[in-house]
């Protein structure tokens, strides 16, 4: 006779035994903090209008600039000027002392071309292009840049301009209180802090534009997340988030996950670490050529998330800045 309970007993058993082989076999073979791959040549940037080669700094230095803006791109030779246009006219105009590096995640455009141009027009002290010699992923182009940053307060900007850059203005301001400093950018460096652009006032907008598919998928990835990773934030994936240098040091020291889930793990590590994070709406419109293939990018994303939550449960990643 068919018995259920037998049945179930011994399926349970096996998943038991199948999830324990996989928490051994991470705690055996992940490296508990990350490490951080960089070419000799990745440590340097060329002035196109010289040839000369330097070194860039360390963001274990003392900052020496207002900001720095990363902008990681793969193959964005025909989106990116006018976002550095953007971005350019918008700094230029502000007070600020700042910088901006073009991280080249291995592209096979003309991408360094086109960061080059704007390098010869308005120098090295603030447009500098670190060329990876492969792809990393967004992740690991982000932290790199991240890394060779000189500013007090580091921005991550989205090649494709799909923020207005002048919100960078709220974001700032909302630094501030977060810090409750008054002052400069460079008083807020050695605190730590995150803002976030948030599109999640866009929702109801898009939802209306989606299919229903795609909507089911979103709201399965906003609730996985909530399971697995972050809680109390609405867009983890906004391509427009400011960390001072504190918390960037902290954060991108520890990230392991160097593809689109890694907005994720930085604000998991955050949270971990009690780092203060608020989350700001920007303008944001949809800008064609993206490189996320909707359902694939989310499957991917689905799977990151569940390792990540995996790997830090079992204790086979750890966080950098709780021990040391």
């Amino acid at each position: 006779m068919f018995n259920v309970n037998l049945v179930i007993f011994y399926a349970s058993g096996f998943a038991a035994s199948i999830l324990l082989s996989i928490c051994i076999f991470f705690l055996a073979t992940a490296k508990q903090y990350p490490f951080i791959k960089r070419t000799k040549k990745e440590k340097c940037f060329v002035n196109p209008s010289t040839a000369e080669v330097k070194e860039f700094p360390s963001l274990k230095d003392e900052c020496s600039l207002d900001l720095s803006v990363i902008v990681p791109a793969y193959n964005e030779e025909a989106r990116l000027p006018s976002m550095l246009e953007e971005c350019i006219d918008y700094l230029e105009n502000s007070s600020k002392n700042y910088e901006i590096i073009v991280v080249s995640d291995g592209s096979t455009d003309g991408t360094v071309s086109v960061a080059n141009k704007f390098c010869v027009k308005i120098g090295t002290n603030k447009l500098r292009v670190l060329e990876l010699e492969t792809n990393r992923g967004k992740g690991g182009a982000v932290r790199l840049g991240m890394l060779s940053a000189r500013g007090a307060l580091l921005l991550f900007a989205d090649a494709d301009g799909a923020t207005k850059f002048s919100d960078y203005s709220k974001v700032e301001n909302a630094m501030k209180n977060v810090l409750k400093v008054s002052g400069s950018a460079r008083h807020m460096a050695v605190k730590p802090g995150i803002v976030i652009g948030s599109r999640a006032h866009l929702e109801k907008e898009s939802i209306a534009q989606r299919s229903i598919f795609r909507t089911i998928l979103m709201y399965g990835f906003h609730a996985m997340v909530w399971m697995f990773a972050v809680k109390g934030i609405k867009d983890t994936q906004c391509g427009f988030k400011l960390f001072t240098r504190k918390a960037a040091l902290d954060c991108f020291e520890s990230l392991h996950v160097e593809r689109w889930a890694f907005d994720v793990e930085l604000l998991k590590i955050a949270q971990s670490l009690k780092i203060p994070i608020a989350e700001v709406p920007v303008n944001w419109r949809e800008i064609e050529g993206s490189k996320v293939t909707p359902v694939l990018s989310w499957i991917e994303m689905a799977f990151d998330l569940a390792l990540i939550w995996l790997r830090y449960t079992i204790g086979a990643w750890k966080i950098k800045a709780e021990y040391d």
